[in-house]
């Protein structure tokens, strides 16, 4: 299950560290308007619904401080190999093609354990920052 701050679900991006405070400095600079998710990983081994368009988040900095609050305004779940130009470049992380945005997440993910296929679930998310 996902940490609550102040009654809503916590947006943690990446990893704690460098990852996690280059992330979050993208979406306080208005660079990051989306994030992605896997459907195993994320939501069902932790238990948790995908979120909703107008449901609010509470983003947190490296060290679980709140620094933000997003409201999420667009939300797809699609099969990895369909992620779309328009949501990689949403993330603002400076990719130049899909197929770079797709080497960097499955490099994140199989960290994590798991293999990425074509056909993996991905929780596309976008959000506004309020």
């Amino acid at each position: 299950m996902w940490p609550r701050k102040d009654g809503l679900r916590v947006l943690e991006l990446g990893t704690p560290g460098e990852l996690r405070t280059r992330l979050t400095d993208l979406v306080l600079s208005g660079h990051k308007t989306a994030t992605a998710g896997l459907l195993t990983l994320d939501y069902e081994a932790e238990g948790e619904e995908i979120e909703h368009v107008g449901e609010r988040l509470a983003l947190v900095g490296d060290s679980g401080e709140r620094v933000g609050e997003i409201e999420i305004t667009r939300v797809e779940v699609v099969p990895f190999a369909e992620v779309s130009w328009e949501f990689a470049n949403a993330e603002g992380e400076g990719y130049a093609s899909v197929a770079e945005w797709g080497e960097s997440h499955v490099g994140f993910w199989r960290a994590y354990g798991v293999e990425v296929t074509d056909s993996t679930p991905v929780v596309c998310l976008w959000f506004r920052l309020l």
